[in-house]
């Protein structure tokens, strides 16, 4: 993707950034060459921004032609809403607290360019005002509030002719580094079509959604249909525009990046694996419970319960029985009830996090099957034991990682019909992204535990009957889907 930088005039931009072309603004409006031009980014760098003046029309235009502009038009209306400012992510709120806290002053104004700040003890919090408040050089005004805690007040997108002269040096070397920051290399002898983002966590070692072998192979399979990757971690929100899909291999939740990267991902018109609706639908079991009860799937007897019908567990599912928060994960905030004792100390907790929680009767089984679905296909089916001497697949430990049980991979033919057909059935109530089924076999039924969003591919795990045919799939949607997006948007 080649990129161009916009300004009212060249010569407010006078740097000089290897494969980066300056234009003239008024050129890029009316020059019939720059509204024929296909896959661009473009860096809006105008005087001002206002409604209907040339930087307003210079992203405006951008959009229509198909080309990819920063900041975009929702960036300008954003920055021109008080309530978008003032609604800021928690991490941003504290990294606001602890890097402004110990000034005197009760006003502060905070330059950002590209991501960066003169003062490197700003660095993070530029970084992250920049994912935010998506605009190439910003300025933010913070005051004290009332109670004495910081809060933003204002931010701008500013132009480099803005810049002050002392600035300069060090905002060209902040663009220079911008530009030649993607890892992302096509190889000479490989023609890539595509861009594909991997977002992960890499200090995500116990609970994350895939080893690092197996993010090898994809990567390796993915070129060989044709799709660059590119390993991104949560600082690199920014970059999102730069890509044609993004694929997370991180542990989702909606109060969490990784729900916001989907929807930012979403919004740009990229692929996204696994797409917002999924993730919000997937993390919250309550949903899942009343989807799967509305559709008829066979699951485990079920109530959501709440404060007022607690006390109808002992009659409607008897002791033992599982207790489930809404968001739990990798069995965590998923308790085995033993008694009503137990539930009157548990209870309470539970309730006290969410409103509504799962109670389920308690099935004992030796593993559970979990089906890989793919594109509303089977992709892959494992047996995942019970950890040894314990209910779930995973026994937490009070010190260190987690104990698990052991890992089966079958073919997906010779796994019993029945539990295919649900796990596919319960997928396709989600969507067409990847999930991965619970499935448990009891009595000669098969009931649907919970679909999971993101889940588990390891290598010598879950590939280990498909081995490096598995990644290619996945490849393929990726490459189909981009496909598919491109020939309903010819101008992209």
């Amino acid at each position: 993707m080649s990129t161009l930088i916009v300004a009212s005039s060249p010569k407010d931009w006078p740097f000089d950034i290897p494969d980066v072309d300056v234009v003239d603004a008024w050129d890029y409006l009316t020059l019939p060459k720059y509204s024929e031009l296909r896959n661009v980014r473009i860096l809006n760098l105008c005087r001002s921004y206002k409604y209907q003046t040339t930087g307003f029309y210079v992203s405006l235009l951008a959009e229509a032609r198909g080309h990819k502009p920063l900041p975009s038009i929702q960036t300008l209306q954003d920055l021109k809403s008080q309530s978008m400012i003032r609604v800021v992510s928690d991490e941003l709120d504290e990294e606001i607290e602890k890097n402004l806290g110990p000034l005197i002053s009760d006003e502060f104004t905070l330059s950002i360019y590209f991501g960066r700040n003169v003062a490197k003890r700003y660095d993070r919090l530029a970084l992250l005002l920049f994912n935010t408040f998506q605009a190439p050089l910003l300025r933010v005004k913070f005051a004290r509030s009332t109670d004495r805690e910081w809060e933003i007040r204002s931010v701008k997108a500013i132009s480099g002719n803005d810049v002050p002269e002392s600035h300069r040096d060090f905002v060209a070397e902040a663009a220079r580094r911008h530009f030649s920051g993607r890892s992302v290399t096509r190889p000479k002898k490989t023609h890539t079509r595509y861009d594909l983002a991997i977002l992960w966590d890499p200090d995500e070692r116990e609970h994350c959604p895939s080893d690092e072998g197996a993010l090898k192979k994809f990567c390796k399979a993915a070129l060989a249909e044709g799709l660059a990757t590119e390993m991104i971690t949560k600082d690199d929100y920014g970059r999102l525009s730069e890509f044609d899909a993004l694929f997370i291999r991180e542990t989702t939740a909606v109060n969490h990046h990784t729900y916001r990267f989907a929807r930012r991902a979403a919004s740009e018109g990229l692929v996204v694996i696994d797409d917002p609706q999924s993730i919000a639908r997937c993390t919250n079991k309550v949903f899942l419970a009343e989807l799967l009860s509305r559709h008829k799937l066979p699951m485990p007897k079920t109530i959501v319960l709440h404060r007022d019908n607690i006390r109808n567990i002992a009659s409607e599912l008897g002791f033992p029985c599982v207790i489930k928060k809404p968001d739990s994960a990798f069995s965590q905030g998923v308790i085995k009830i033993e008694s009503p004792e137990m539930l009157e100390l548990v209870a309470p907790e539970f309730l006290g996090e969410s409103e509504l929680l799962v109670a389920q009767e308690f099935l004992p089984t030796e593993f559970d099957w979990r089906i890989g679905v793919l594109d509303q296909r089977p992709l892959y089916a494992c047996k995942y034991y019970m950890a040894k001497g314990h209910w779930q697949i995973i026994q937490h430990e009070e010190k260190g990682n987690g104990r698990y049980g052991k890992a089966e991979t079958l073919p997906v033919e010779l796994v019993p019909r029945k539990a295919v057909s649900v796990a596919v059935k319960a997928a396709n109530l989600i969507g067409d992204g990847l999930y991965g089924v619970d499935v448990k076999q009891s009595g000669g039924q098969f009931y649907v535990i919970e679909v999971n969003d993101n889940p588990n591919i390891d290598a010598g795990v879950e590939d280990q009957i498909l081995r490096d045919e598995l990644y290619r799939r996945l490849a393929e949607v990726f490459v189909t889907r981009i496909e598919r997006r491109k020939a309903w948007n010819p101008d992209e």
